[in-house]
């Protein structure tokens, strides 16, 4: 745990503004955890959207404004509780990871929360303490990956103890693929008290069915990704995604959260897609794709073959493979500082 820093000096000149990556999660390894742990995921980082945040010392008490101000305060004055640190702060969220869409926007706003204030008091925390302050990535540890290194990233499983997930694998993405995100705005992925109690009424997932996925992982996904073959990824995504959606059919009314969603990667995968999936609880679907030329044709095509009043988002993003950024300005002054997330190997 964090130890208290209470005595910290505030550097009141900074303005500490960071941009924190969406990620997809594509599934786990193991939901049946006889090993000792339990689920293991796997996922990547995207380029868009993400969440930017500056945070500025001189206020007398902590404030925030933007989509997502409540969220924001409520980390805000949590991480600098547990830390001790005096002193108000002023938050403005730029723009921000649709909430409960299965993107990762609770962990990356914390992280992003969390890292700003820690510079703002000449602070390096790494986001592992941030997340365990802020009771975030405790099933899965992909979006603080996302956070500090970008790529695809696979995490080791919750243990015994009630620490997040280590990473065990990071690989980069090919910069030519594409990731079409299908959006549902009518509907929200299960999150919260209802996520727990989700996760408590599964049935068992049986041992065999989790050795074939790590299996599909280690020999099929990781190969492919490692080669740039994208049919060989995509292939095992979406065969990974129809075990794991199988599996939480009775919990969201089926394979995908959305019958909208559904449809659409349906309509993908038939017609150029490389592999298609849902992120997390969803709704948010995937489609992975080749180029962006392919990417932009599907899209076009999709339009024609949708119905006129589809509630449906279409949103064409990038693999990141880097971690989020960090930037140090003064308040009368150039920028101080320009640099990627340190990740500390120690």
């Amino acid at each position: 745990m964090v130890r208290s820093l209470k005595g910290a000096r505030r550097l009141g000149s900074r303005i500490v503004t960071v941009d924190a990556p969406a990620r997809l999660h594509m599934g786990f390894l193991d939901l049946n955890g006889d090993l000792g742990r339990h689920f293991g995921g796997l996922g990547l980082a995207l380029d868009h959207p993400s969440t930017h945040v500056s945070v500025v010392g001189l206020a007398s008490s902590v404030v925030a404004a933007g989509s997502g101000a409540d969220r924001a305060l409520e980390y805000a004055r949590t991480f600098m509780n547990a830390l001790g640190l005096t002193g108000g702060v002023r938050i403005n969220l730029d723009r921000t990871i649709p909430q409960h869409a299965g993107l990762g926007s609770g962990t990356q706003l914390a992280l992003a929360i969390g890292t700003a204030i820690a510079r703002l008091y000449d602070l390096e925390i790494r986001s592992a303490e941030i997340g365990r302050v802020l009771r975030r990535g405790v099933r899965s540890g992909v979006g603080m990956g996302a956070f500090e290194r970008g790529g695809f990233l696979i995490d080791g499983g919750r243990g015994p103890e009630d620490i997040p997930p280590p990473l065990i694998c990071r690989l980069r993405v090919p910069d030519e693929w594409r990731i079409i995100l299908v959006l549902d705005p009518n509907r929200q992925g299960v999150h919260g008290d209802d996520e727990q109690h989700a996760f408590a009424t599964l049935s068992q997932f049986p041992a065999a069915e989790s050795g074939k996925l790590c299996r599909l992982v280690l020999m099929k996904i990781l190969p492919a990704l490692a080669q740039s073959d994208i049919v060989g990824f995509g292939q095992g995504i979406s065969e990974l995604q129809r075990t794991i959606g199988n599996h939480f059919a009775s919990l969201q009314g089926g394979r995908f959260y959305s019958d909208e969603v559904e449809g659409a990667l349906s309509w993908m995968a038939r017609n150029g897609a490389a592999g298609v999936g849902q992120s997390s609880w969803g709704p948010t679907g995937f489609a992975v794709c080749e180029s962006e030329r392919v990417a932009n044709d599907l899209l076009a095509r999709s339009r024609e073959s949708r119905r006129k009043n589809s509630p449906l988002q279409f949103v064409l993003s990038k693999p990141r493979n880097e971690a989020g950024s960090v930037q140090i300005d003064t308040i009368d002054g150039p920028a101080a500082e320009d640099r990627r997330i340190r990740f500390d190997r120690a």
